[in-house]
């Protein structure tokens, strides 16, 4: 697993079970930033947690952990497109699953829950276990960012015991390219997979997963409200994984 995450085998050990020591800063960070209209350069955010919550804090620490979680306003990463994109993609892992869905593992993927009648949308997030074919996890937002994922990861791996060696396979969105969700998935001993580019039958699974969703919720229902097919969706995940028939896996 080390070659697979390209780590030293005492880096492993090092880290294995553990959080990244910055991760908690960072929740703070983020949270001063996202408080402040996302506006804030490491400077204002240094003197903002010293004023109001009393960190002695040395402004190169905050820049570095900006640096390093990706913490920075728009229009800064529009500056700079074409190298933070070579930066993601530097980070893709390689597909472990090469379109064998009969193993154990995870896939996870965001969809779109949009309301036709006025383009209104939501966002659902999902990880799968491939061996049960039941979620996981899953969580909706009206943001499709680097949270919304990370909070899926997080339930799951808290209803989870042994994720250590377990693959968790998905497409090469930005989110799944963060710093946050490496280090989450490395600290819990999770072997990232990511489908090629172009290939979408690489992450077939829970693509055919969230089309069934969509056939049965919006496509079924005469749906009047965004709140209203939200709900239709938590009722149908909770019908999914305790009620609904299913065709053997192939």
């Amino acid at each position: 697993m080390c070659e697979v995450l390209e780590i030293s085998k005492s880096n492993y050990y090092k880290y294995k079970g553990t959080v990244d020591p910055d991760y908690q800063d960072y929740l703070v960070i983020k949270k001063v930033f996202e408080e402040n209209k996302e506006s804030y350069g490491y400077r204002r955010i240094t003197d903002e947690l010293r004023d109001e919550y009393g960190w002695i804090v040395n402004h190169k620490k905050v820049l570095r952990i900006m640096n390093k979680y990706g913490v920075m306003a728009k229009y800064i990463k529009d500056i700079k497109p074409n190298y933070n994109k070579r930066r993601a993609e530097e980070q893709a892992q390689s597909d472990q699953l090469k379109r064998n869905f009969q193993q154990k593992g995870w896939v996870t993927d965001i969809t779109y829950l949009t309301l036709q009648r006025n383009g209104k949308r939501a966002y659902l997030s999902t990880v799968l276990d491939l061996e049960t074919r039941n979620w996981v996890a899953y969580e909706i937002s009206y943001r499709n960012d680097i949270p919304l994922v990370m909070d899926t990861l997080n339930e799951a791996i808290s209803k989870t015991k042994d994720l250590n060696g377990l693959v968790l396979h998905s497409d090469q969105g930005f989110q799944y390219l963060s710093t946050e969700y490496r280090v989450v998935c490395e600290a819990n001993g999770i072997v990232i997979s990511h489908s090629r580019k172009g290939n979408p039958l690489d992450n077939a699974v829970i693509e055919s997963f969230h089309s069934i969703l969509k056939k049965e919720t919006l496509y079924n229902h005469n749906i009047t409200s965004l709140e209203e097919y939200i709900q239709l969706v938590h009722e149908w995940m909770i019908f999914y994984n305790t009620k609904r028939r299913r065709n053997k896996k192939k």
